[in-house]
């Protein structure tokens, strides 16, 4: 049985003041701190590749609960945390422009925690897991939000996040390195998100298996044979289906959209690269979502594939959020905690039973601050 979980992510305008955000910082800074001492660096960025704990600490941290900007602004709390303590993670990357620059900050990192040699293969990473929420996921959303979080020892964890503007909703993909098995069956952590939506073209499924397999053999063939097959399959959903469908008074069906737009130079680049797998053929420079939604649906209307169309998607209060909702930030008591958890930190001989108080009182905090509203 198969178990999700779902939560709103309205797009929300504005951004975080920055009076709450320098605090958020700053209590990030203590609770990471404290995550890190007791499970290590790798125990962190199980924590953060986590929806739910994910989640949880946005709203112990102040920001809205359910918001967007819920992924934008805590990531981006985390990374300047971690950039202030050295704690074995170093995040990269961010929202908008700032993701443009995570090959740069990947190449960075690694060279600060003395792994050169594994840049490449990060940056590639980080390029494979954001074609895959785009190309391989097709369920309309937009990435403008991707951080790249890597360990001293090598792991690494994904947060990045779509829109869908036009019903102003968002959509947050998480990926860990420690439980992933392959990066086009199923790869995700988690996958938070509003609606299901029908009709979503999911290439990770399982049940996509051979619909991978064949996009890779039918790209390897070119752009010409590719144009023949999709006018083969543009002939076996129209004509004789649309006047069956006209016959019965049928005038909206959403059976099987062909894409309008094919990146021909892509497939060009397919004929001479000749991908070996279904993620060499995501890395192809302009290999984008229509063109791979064509070699899918050749695969199943001209080969027979199964296609997985089942939506993905799986999967929030402390301190208030910043538009009021579950209620206003209480900046006394948020001060307060950061001071005590500081405090508990910056002890050369913190223990776990001092760790142990202080995330006690903040949970104490919480539900104060909860019962109020």
């Amino acid at each position: 049985m198969t178990y999700r979980r779902a939560l709103d992510l309205p797009l929300h305008n504005g951004k975080a003041p920055r009076w709450l955000y320098e605090r958020m910082v700053r209590l990030a800074k203590c609770v990471l701190a404290i995550i890190v001492d007791e499970h290590g660096p790798l125990g962190l960025l199980r924590r953060i590749a986590d929806p739910l704990w994910f989640q949880a600490l946005a709203c112990a941290l102040g920001y809205d609960w359910d918001s967007s900007g819920t992924t934008t602004v805590t990531c981006s709390a985390i990374k300047e945390a971690l950039r202030e303590r050295e704690l074995g993670v170093r995040a990269c990357g961010g929202k908008g422009k700032t993701s443009k620059l995570t090959p740069q900050e990947i190449v960075y990192v690694c060279k600060s925690y003395g792994m050169e040699d594994e840049a490449s293969r990060f940056v590639r990473i980080s390029r494979l897991v954001a074609k895959i929420d785009t190309s391989a996921i097709q369920a309309g959303y937009q990435l403008y939000h991707h951080t790249f979080f890597i360990a001293e020892d090598g792991s690494w964890a994904v947060i990045q996040q779509g829109m869908r503007p036009v019903e102003g909703l968002a959509r947050r993909f998480h990926w860990l390195s420690t439980e992933l098995k392959s990066f086009s069956e199923e790869p995700h952590k988690g996958i938070v998100g509003d609606a299901i939506h029908d009709r979503v073209l999911n290439l990770t499924d399982k049940e996509s298996s051979e619909a991978r397999r064949l996009c890779v053999d039918i790209a390897k063939e070119g752009p010409e044979k590719v144009s023949r097959l999709l006018k083969v399959a543009t002939a076996k959903i129209r004509g004789p289906l649309d006047a069956w469908f006209q016959r019965r008074g049928v005038v909206d069906v959403e059976v099987y959209r062909l894409p309008k737009f094919v990146n021909w130079p892509a497939l060009e680049q397919a004929l001479q690269l000749s991908p070996s797998s279904f993620e060499e053929l995501l890395l192809i420079e302009g290999m984008g979502p229509m063109t791979i939604r064509s070699l899918a649906l050749i695969a199943e209307l001209i080969f027979g594939a199964k296609l997985s169309w089942r939506d993905p998607v799986k999967y929030s209060f402390a301190f208030g959020g910043k538009d009021g909702v579950p209620h206003p930030v209480d900046v006394k008591r948020m001060d307060e905690a950061i001071s005590f958890l500081e405090g508990a930190v910056d002890k050369s001989n913190v223990n776990w039973r001092e760790k142990r108080e202080a995330l006690r009182r903040l949970a104490s905090l919480a539900a104060r601050l909860s019962s109020h509203t």
